[in-house]
């Protein structure tokens, strides 16, 4: 049996195919450009994302997305995987990789905010054109790009501190977009959640994996560590 079978999926996550997943996804009906862009992510065996999975993706088919860089128009291809296809699943690279794609005026207080989260436990990864140039090696950091981070949380406290970091950051330097991420694999902006936090805001977008929703009691997340400890 393939050890992927039991990874679960969650947002930001990344996955490495096997070579007969790439033969059936590059036979299908696409475009000149489309293809030229699939034969080279399959040549260079570079990794797609996973995406919301939709209801329409049926038994064990994945919903991945591959984001082109500026060659392909900066086209988004939605692509279905069956699970067994996956080689393994990864994540994308620790923020402080992204230094030397950052401004040469902002790389210091790159460092900083780096060396903060990692002080606090909170494991800062960078997603977004940040994170796909970083795998590929191709042109989809554009100036003016924002830079998209999702910071691993355990509970509200660190998460309150994550984005205390993220906002101090942001406001001297480059704009920050990304997520923190709970356990349970629950998602919110980090942006939303200190709105939130601090009372701006009466709600709470939440993403998982398969859908979102929106919260409105200050103890969600506690709610839900009490009930995976039970």
């Amino acid at each position: 049996m393939n050890g992927m079978t039991t990874v679960p999926l969650r947002r930001h996550q990344i996955a490495w195919l096997n070579d007969a997943a790439w033969r059936r996804i590059q036979a299908g009906s696409w475009d000149d450009d489309a293809r030229d862009c699939l034969a080279h992510w399959a040549a260079k065996r570079l990794p797609l994302v996973v995406t919301r999975q939709s209801h329409f993706s049926g038994g064990d088919d994945i919903c991945m997305g591959l984001p082109a860089p500026l060659r392909w128009a900066r086209r988004r291809l939605a692509l279905s995987v069956a699970r067994q296809d996956v080689v393994y699943f990864d994540e994308f690279p620790h923020a402080e990789k992204a230094l030397g794609l950052v401004p040469d005026s902002a790389r210091v207080a790159w460092r900083e905010l780096c060396a903060r989260l990692k002080a606090g436990g909170i494991c800062a990864r960078v997603y977004g054109s940040y994170g796909w140039q970083l795998l590929s090696g191709l042109d989809h950091v554009r100036p003016g790009s924002d830079i998209d981070l999702w910071l691993s949380v355990s509970d509200a406290g660190q998460a309150d501190a994550a984005a205390a970091c993220l906002q101090s950051f942001s406001r001297r330097n480059l704009r920050l977009d990304g997520e923190l991420m709970f356990r349970d694999g629950a998602a919110v902006a980090w942006r939303e959640w200190a709105a939130w936090r601090a009372g701006q805001a009466m709600s709470l977008l939440v993403k998982t994996i398969d859908g979102r929703a929106l919260v409105r009691s200050p103890d969600w997340q506690a709610a839900a560590e009490m009930a995976e400890a039970a």
